[in-house]
């Protein structure tokens, strides 16, 4: 028997026994080591979620840890090997999948979602999803590399070139990743946050930071641009507001990256759209590119995820970690620890 985290109603998380089986042909046991609960998981956890999770669901998608045991026919991989995992699976028949974008297959399995995830002791997944990680990157950090893919996936989606001015909507952990990929791509980079604390661990990585509640960011922008306007803006925040400043803030043929995931449809300013020709992109997910391009950027310490863990917990506590990062405050990426003594993993 192994322990999970598992979703059983809105609002409602335990921590129960789950089934350890062999892995299978193709299939690779994992022994999870850290854990990162991300905003899908709260939607999850709030129940907006469940016309597509079948509760109970073990939850966790940014995951890192070592390989305990290889199914049969699985090459290159031995126990004792770091990884992260990849959690896609899509099924490479659908239009999406043909046209070259499984990423966004029509009939996705997301790993963590669709299909048990990694907040256990123990986590059975196809080999095929396991990304390499150097030895030297610490396990804890690693866990930050499934949302460091998503920044990078969203910097390449809006095509950020060295030069352009970038505005962040949104200083969360994924924001603050953005931000710091596009500045490693040559961009100059503004975050736009309305909590104290996420706005002086931005300044603290060297990212200027707004506050919308306390000034007029449009007019920054307008000052910070010599009047033209963003390159390019990301809409992280989720919130209506967040919206409208993502498009103000844009310039003549500007670009709208949109990441986070909105509840309820919400109005856009299209006049705006029209009169300055700008362009919206969505941004969902990633590639194995990504995931590879993640891996350098932490281990090399591009990405400071050290800075970005606020606080680790152990796999029973992870229900009040939920409700510590619902309640906002100064808390940013909370990971749980899913280390099993009991057993031991060789590297």
């Amino acid at each position: 028997m192994t322990l999970a985290v598992r979703y059983t109603a809105a609002r409602t998380l335990d921590t129960a026994p789950a089934e350890l089986s062999e892995p299978g042909p193709g299939e690779v046991l994992l022994a999870p080591a850290y854990v990162g609960i991300c905003g899908t998981d709260l939607h999850i956890f709030h129940g907006d979620m469940d016309a597509r999770v079948a509760a109970p669901a073990v939850l966790g998608h940014e995951m890192s840890g070592r390989v305990l045991q290889v199914g049969a026919g699985v090459e290159g991989w031995r126990a004792g090997d770091a990884v992260t995992v990849m959690p896609l699976r899509w099924d490479g028949t659908c239009p999406a999948c043909l046209s070259g974008h499984q990423h966004v297959c029509q009939n996705l399995d997301f790993i963590g979602i669709d299909s048990p995830g990694a907040m256990q002791q123990r986590w059975t997944v196809p080999a095929d999803t396991l990304i390499r990680l150097p030895g030297s990157l610490a396990l804890d950090r690693a866990a930050l590399v499934e949302p460091t893919a998503v920044a990078v996936h969203d910097v390449g989606r809006a095509r950020v070139q060295a030069g352009e001015r970038v505005v962040v909507v949104g200083g969360g952990p994924v924001g603050i990743l953005i931000a710091l990929v596009a500045r490693a791509a040559g961009a100059e980079v503004r975050v736009v946050e309305l909590s104290a604390h996420r706005r002086k661990l931005a300044e603290e990585l060297g990212l200027a930071a707004w506050d919308p509640g306390a000034e007029d960011v449009p007019e920054a922008v307008r000052q910070w641009t010599g009047g033209a306007g963003a390159d390019v803006a990301f809409e992280v925040s989720g919130a209506a507001a967040g919206v409208d400043t993502a498009v103000e803030v844009l310039g003549v043929r500007g670009r709208l990256c949109l990441v986070a995931i909105h509840p309820r449809p919400r109005e856009v300013n299209l006049h705006r759209f029209f009169w300055r020709e700008l362009t919206l992109v969505g941004a969902r997910l990633y590639d194995r590119s990504d995931f590879e391009r993640a891996v350098e950027l932490v281990a090399n310490g591009t990405i400071p995820a050290e800075r970005l863990i606020s606080k680790v917990v152990p796999l029973d506590e992870a229900p009040a970690a939920f409700e510590a990062l619902e309640g906002g405050g100064d808390v940013m990426k909370i990971l749980v620890d899913c280390t099993d003594d009991t057993q031991e993993v060789s590297a």
